[in-house]
């Protein structure tokens, strides 16, 4: 298993306006494609005007699989024409697990 983690550095003063574009057009198609959300977060505390999400993947080679679905699919492009003019930065990190951890949704 793996998390990818992606950091999302908005114009000052976004963070609202993407959270709702991504709850009303963004979400459902990510998570049809994409599957395993761990978390999606805006921060507080730190650097400010970010978004944080993380989604689970049984390995690369699912990651790269969905990811290219996801880019495919016309409404996650007209999607990402909308979230593009918030955005002006973007991280991507892929975690793996410690030995001794097992996921929520393992137990």
């Amino acid at each position: 298993m793996i998390v990818e983690e992606r950091t999302y550095t908005l114009h000052p003063g976004q963070v609202a306006a993407y959270l709702k574009l991504y709850e009303t057009e963004g979400m459902a198609i990510q998570k049809r494609i994409l599957g395993r959300m761990i978390g999606y977060y805006s921060t507080e505390i730190g650097p400010l005007n970010q978004i944080v999400h993380m989604w689970a993947y049984t390995d690369l080679n699912e990651r790269t699989t969905k990811r290219a679905a996801m880019a495919a699919d016309p409404g996650w492009q007209a999607y990402v024409q909308k979230l593009r003019p918030l955005l002006i930065a973007q991280e991507s990190k892929v975690l793996t697990p410690a030995p001794f951890f097992t996921p929520l949704w393992q137990d």
